[in-house]
């Protein structure tokens, strides 16, 4: 799980870049898309997932069976071989 650190800071400024790049988008699009990269830097990990992202793993696991009901490729937990 080493390609993701949860407390990378971020300035102001560039998060309102970010805010409005993303404007016109539909949050239900921004939201899926957050989750589905978040799931790509845990390798998978939807603990550490939900814990980035700051909902619960119910949470984040509804939104994953809601994303591949609707096709959507979700990244599979990628369990590490031995140390």
């Amino acid at each position: 799980m080493g390609r993701f650190s949860p407390q990378t800071p971020i300035s102001c400024a560039s998060r309102r870049r970010l805010a409005r790049w993303l404007v016109g988008s539909p949050i239900r699009e921004i939201e899926r898309d957050l989750i589905l990269e978040t799931l790509v830097n845990t390798d998978g990990n939807r603990t550490a997932s939900a814990r980035l992202l700051g909902v619960s793993v119910r949470t984040l696991r509804n939104k994953i069976t809601e994303y591949a009901a609707e096709g959507v490729d979700v990244p599979r937990h990628e369990t590490r071989g031995p140390i």
